[in-house]
């Protein structure tokens, strides 16, 4: 009996009910030292997968030396406007990396009581306020991690745990915990949590949500596996049935960055009702309506605890910083002047068809000054750029043109603009269809062995109906010639010829045409 044998598992062991059931599930099984686990992204320890980039990550963070003005300048690259949030959030940043890092190099740093710099986001939606972080972790070289904090419930049962944020976190540093514990955890919408709930009902998305991230972000031990994830429990018990090293089975969020965020937009109203009934009362300095961003920045702790916050949990997010709406002229230079913009997304699309997409001036401006009135930030701005480009990104590829001069009068009429394209460019359309026509004979020549050779005729036909037709030269041709090949391979079998004439016959009627050369290769 050899060594390998004494380690088999028992018939009817847990280890062997779990192969059967990655057996059922059609997942892939092996075994490793230790114990068992499936293949694949579940089969990699917490700490597996990419070494020398996860130290490369990890050596970031134990030699942090950005300073507030660098993150900042960073930051300027990517997000426009919102310089309070920035200098704000570049402040809390190296506040709490400094420290990371100096617990690190000192453990007994870590035993000093330390606040940690929490952050509240408030602001009108496509302002930026997930981009600013995400920008923050790439620069730094954390995972991150965003989430919406709809979706998580009190029990976990209805709705998900709070702590799968912190399990999320761990996939996206690829299994390593350390790294992970400097991670960011950014929670959106946090405002949809705060509401009352109605009066006699359990409250299972409120109050409780905020209890548990409070845990979170005070200092907890996180179990890596979920209660309800029945693949990792059972895991975990073959590796003690087994009597394995166990591996690491939690992670602590001492050193993790909270980031939540919101709207905020019935917190403003709240204040500005507050500030109206204020004996001195308030009004816009230019007699004008005032900001709803101006209302959020005079929110103070009590106004969050009416708004429906758990007194521990708003204290808990000391650092808060108010992003502001964006005007015609920010969302012109998000376009214009912001590193990876969505028009950068744009013209890779065309691009993919061999066409160059050139503004003309004026061309951007317009875009947003539509965008405005969306009243969704820099969200808006692709949602008139879809509406504008999306029948030109259905038509050019197929018209031949190679070029696309955006203007003024394309974004404000782009249905008109296209006719008049398509119009002056009809020559180079029917060239394209002429190439595409010269590809299906290609294409049938490598499938099946038979040269088309098409008449002049014939194609001037087959690009008419087409047009006429409205539809692709390829569709319309395999479509008409669904036949074309048995006939045709009859014929050769006959004759011994591989080349064939396509007529304009044989395009108007092709079942007549190919019926009348099958019976003469018969004859021959």
């Amino acid at each position: 009996m050899s060594d390998n044998d004494d380690k088999r598992p028992a018939p009817g062991s847990i280890e062997d009910q779990f192969r059967e059931m990655l057996k059922k599930a059609n997942v892939s099984f092996f075994m490793g030292p230790g114990g068992a686990a499936p293949a694949g992204d579940a089969a990699r320890t917490p700490d597996a997968g990419g070494e020398d980039e996860t130290d490369e990550r990890l050596k970031s963070i134990r030699e942090f030396d950005l300073r507030p003005r660098d993150i900042r300048d960073y930051l300027d690259r990517f997000v426009i406007k919102q310089e309070e949030a920035k200098k704000v959030l570049s402040v809390a940043i190296c506040d709490h990396y400094n420290h990371v890092r100096r617990c690190i190099e000192d453990p007994a740093v870590q035993e000093r009581e330390y606040a940690k710099h929490n952050i509240l986001l408030l602001g009108p939606t496509g302002v930026g306020k997930t981009y600013l972080m995400r920008c923050i972790a790439r620069l730094i070289g954390v995972p991150f991690v965003k989430a919406d904090a709809t979706k998580f419930s009190e029990t976990g049962y209805v709705g998900h745990d709070v702590e799968d944020l912190v399990r999320d976190l761990v996939k996206a540093a690829d299994g390593n915990t350390e790294l992970a514990s400097y991670g960011i955890i950014f929670l959106d919408e946090i405002d949809k949590i705060a509401a009352q709930t109605a009066q006699g009902s359990k409250d299972v998305s409120g109050r409780g949500v905020q209890i548990n991230l409070l845990k979170l972000m005070e200092e907890t031990d996180v179990s890596l596996v979920s209660q309800t994830d029945i693949m990792g429990q059972m895991q975990a018990v073959m590796e003690m049935q087994r009597g394995g090293e166990p591996g690491k089975r939690t992670i602590n969020t001492r050193h993790m960055l909270f980031i939540v965020s919101g709207a905020f937009g019935l917190l403003a109203e709240q204040v500005r009702k507050r500030l109206a009934t204020s004996p001195i009362g308030f009004q816009a300095e230019d007699g004008g309506e005032r900001a709803e961003t101006d209302d959020l920045r005079e929110a103070g702790t009590k106004d969050f605890i009416d708004y429906g916050f758990e007194p521990e949990f708003i204290g808990r997010l000391p650092v808060r910083v108010v992003c502001d709406g964006l005007d015609v002229d920010d969302l012109e230079a998000i376009l214009s002047k912001a590193e990876g913009s969505i028009l950068e997304q744009y013209r890779d699309d065309f691009r993919g068809y061999d066409i160059d997409l050139q503004l003309l001036s004026g061309a951007i401006r317009a875009i947003a000054e539509q965008a405005h009135p969306e009243k969704t930030g820099a969200r808006g701005l692709m949602t008139v750029m879809e509406r504008i480009f999306r029948d030109f990104k259905f038509e050019l590829p197929s018209a031949g043109i190679k070029t696309f001069e955006l203007g003024r009068e394309t974004v404000n009429e782009p249905e008109a603009a296209l006719r008049e394209l398509l119009a002056k460019k009809d020559l180079f359309r029917r060239e394209a269809m002429r190439r595409d026509i010269a590809a299906f004979a290609d294409r049938f020549q490598r499938e099946h062995g038979l040269k088309l050779v098409f008449d002049e005729d014939a194609e001037a036909l087959i690009v008419d109906r087409c047009l006429a037709e409205d539809k692709s030269v390829r569709g319309w041709m395999e479509r008409r010639f669904h036949d074309l090949e048995y006939g045709l391979k009859l014929i050769a079998r006959n004759t011994g010829n591989t080349e064939f004439r396509v007529t304009r016959r044989l395009v108007e009627s092709p079942e007549a045409e190919l019926s009348e050369r099958i019976a003469g290769s018969f004859q021959r």
